[in-house]
């Protein structure tokens, strides 16, 4: 997985140098960016393979934009950003609403602080306020960026301890703080009637999923196998949840896990799809293909699922989305540029899909965000 360790370093938005006062008033405006036109195959937003999709069309360009996430009415996205060039050196979060017309631009402002890193905004069930992981608390600038050299240069992910998740109002204002554990809090979704939340966290010694009642703040550690669990979903009927894990199991596997979750750190290049019911009981694992299988989420039948993977290509790169049963069967490939296809998301009534790539980028590192009808 060697080419990740640079070319996946800036696509998942990695952290730079601290956030100066006048970029993050710079950042707070609303951003509007006309549409591009497609300047050859090689470089595409639809590639004929593509064939279940329909009317793609690219929301932003430029910068390293992800997790791009519907609201609940599916009218409106809730994303990360990244672009210096802005004032951004490391994430915030951005909503926008969804041009209703081709060729519309799509305008999106920060709702975030402007400060520490953020990651995984999602919209509440009301549409009034978002939820959103930060690192401000622990400072205002971003977050350094780990020294890899200590573990050998393998790709790995920080797991800052100053991250906690807090719900803001569409303005930006923090309403409410909702964890509060001095280890990582984050990768928060909700489930689909809104009424709880599930999350990442280290809280109890290990990489865990919890799920916590927004209403009273109770909540249920509900992984409990070593490894790294994160990523989590609720499927669309509210009956299961989606996640990616690793699972080290050889006395080298386990130390190696052991030894970068003491410095908050994990190494993200071994993992594999699970599902369980809504509670966490009968866990089971979907996907056996080895390398990074992640960004999981189901199909509108709340059966089948849709998730990022580099399985097929021995170097690491690229990653395409696919689809499977439940069961682990009936394996499709459904996107197919070169770079990075992830974070892929169904509307809620089920026509439309959002993800982000590396596609129609100019040969640059940029990573956008693009929508699409979705074709059965």
């Amino acid at each position: 997985m060697a080419p990740i360790i640079s070319q996946m370093k800036k696509i998942l938005l990695l952290f730079l140098m601290p956030i100066a006062l006048s970029a993050i008033v710079t950042a707070f405006k609303t951003k509007s960016i006309a549409p591009l036109t497609i300047v050859n195959q090689q470089d595409s937003i639809h590639y004929p393979e593509e064939t279940h999709f329909r009317n793609i069309r690219q929301l932003t360009f430029g910068g390293d934009n992800a997790e791009a996430y519907f609201s609940y009415d599916g009218k409106y996205l809730v994303f990360q950003r990244t672009q210096p060039k802005e004032g951004l050196p490391c994430d915030q979060i951005f909503i926008g609403k969804i041009p209703e017309k081709p060729g519309d631009p799509f305008n999106y402002k920060m709702v975030s602080t402007g400060k520490g890193r953020t990651t995984c905004g999602f919209f509440t069930k009301d549409g009034k306020h978002i939820i959103y992981a930060s690192t401000h608390l622990g400072g205002d600038g971003c977050p350094p960026v780990p020294d890899r050299s200590k573990y050998g240069n393998k790709y790995i992910w920080p797991l800052y301890a100053s991250f906690d998740i807090f719900m803001a109002d569409l303005d930006g204002k923090i309403v409410k703080q909702l964890t509060h554990s001095k280890g990582y809090d984050a990768e928060a979704t909700l489930s689909p009637d809104g009424k709880k939340m599930i999350y990442t966290s280290v809280k109890d010694g290990d990489i865990d999923l919890y799920i916590m009642d927004l209403t009273t703040g109770k909540e249920k550690r509900i992984t409990n196998t070593l490894g790294y669990d994160g990523g989590a979903w609720f499927s669309p009927d509210g009956k299961k949840i989606i996640w990616r894990a690793s699972r080290p199991s050889t006395p080298e596997e386990i130390r190696e896990y052991k030894t970068l979750l003491a410095g908050n750190l994990v190494a993200p290049t071994n993992m594999e799809i699970w599902v369980a019911n809504a509670d966490g009981s009968h866990a089971r694992q979907v996907t056996s293909f080895g390398q990074a299988n992640w960004a999981p989420a189901f199909l509108p039948d709340s059966k089948r699922i849709i998730f990022a993977s580099n399985h097929e290509y021995k170097r690491g790169f690229p990653f395409n989305l696919y689809t499977i049963n439940g069961d682990g069967g009936d394996l499709h490939k459904i996107s197919r540029d070169k770079g990075f296809d992830a974070f892929p998301m169904f509307s809620p009534d089920g026509k439309r899909i959002v993800f982000c790539s590396n596609r129609n980028n100019g040969g640059t590192h940029d990573t956008n965000i693009f929508i699409a009808d979705w074709v059965e």
